[in-house]
């Protein structure tokens, strides 16, 4: 017996996939024995709230391991292409100075030395990012850290090597921390927030652009003229931000919103996977 239309259940509507966002490693050389992490030399681990930040939007995150030439995997069994074949985008998140050796300085004090197992095991991964034309997006270090890869370099400390500079960073007031920053006009940032010439935001850190790597354009500046944001001008989406946007969320929402620079970057990542489908 034949059902009227209306008793038809319609078909469950297809849903695509979410998005595997990559997100590179924080760090930890020589952990506190208080942390319970007996002979351990090193921790690998991420930020809980970036993650949680970009799941809020329904994608998945995965951190990215270290994978060295020394250690117990071989580069031959498991490569950074492998990895980057199987997710849509990365996420480079904060934590330790990049070191000056990375972009061919020595450090002025032993304290700027930095992470230069870090800064390779990123550049690394963010080059084949760029390879395989898959979006990046830095956060603080991040931001830094593309600059450097890009052939640009730091200041190494903004309060002896930047005089006149604002409060970019203090250990004690860490994500307290925040002041203005002014958008570029005419930048892909200034359309984005159409009308907006001004935000507030989360910033925190030492180091700053001193010389931008190559390709790469200023889409907000600090008001003493510290560069906040960059974004490379080539075939394939690559931003950084000096600022925290995760950071700006429940009592803090006042802030620049981060929303729509991480929902243009799922965006490209959308896109860049259905060209490969």
């Amino acid at each position: 017996m034949k059902l009227p239309p209306s008793s038809v259940a319609p078909a469950p509507r297809r849903r695509d996939p979410p998005l595997k966002i990559g997100l590179s490693a924080r760090i930890m050389h020589d952990p506190p024995k208080e942390l319970g992490f007996r002979n351990k030399k090193v921790l690998q681990y991420l930020e809980q709230s970036i993650a949680h930040w970009i799941m809020g939007q329904g994608a998945l995150v995965f951190m990215v391991p270290t994978i060295e030439a020394g250690s117990s995997i071989q580069r031959s069994g498991v490569t950074m292409r492998d990895y980057v074949h199987e997710l849509d985008a990365l996420v480079l998140q904060g934590g330790a100075d990049v070191s000056p050796q990375s972009y061919g300085e020595e450090p002025i004090r032993p304290e700027w030395r930095g992470d230069r197992v870090r800064d390779l095991y990123e550049i690394d991964l963010l080059w084949e990012f760029v390879i395989q034309q898959k979006p990046v997006l830095g956060i603080c270090r991040g931001a830094q850290l593309i600059n450097v890869a890009f052939g640009g370099t730091l200041v190494q400390d903004i309060p002896s090597q930047a005089p006149g500079a604002i409060r970019h960073y203090d250990h004690d007031a860490y994500d307290e921390l925040s002041h203005e920053i002014a958008i570029a006009p005419e930048s892909k940032l200034s359309h984005l927030f159409s009308g907006l010439e001004r935000a507030r935001v989360t910033s925190i850190h030492h180091q700053a652009v001193k010389t931008l790597g190559n390709g790469l354009v200023v889409e907000a500046k600090a008001a003493d003229g510290l560069i906040e944001a960059i974004r490379w001008t080539g075939a394939s989406h690559v931003i950084g931000l000096q600022w925290h946007p995760e950071f700006h969320r429940g009592e803090k929402a006042h802030f620049l919103d981060g929303g729509p620079i991480l929902l243009e970057f799922l965006e490209k990542a959308r896109v860049r996977r259905g060209a490969q489908a």
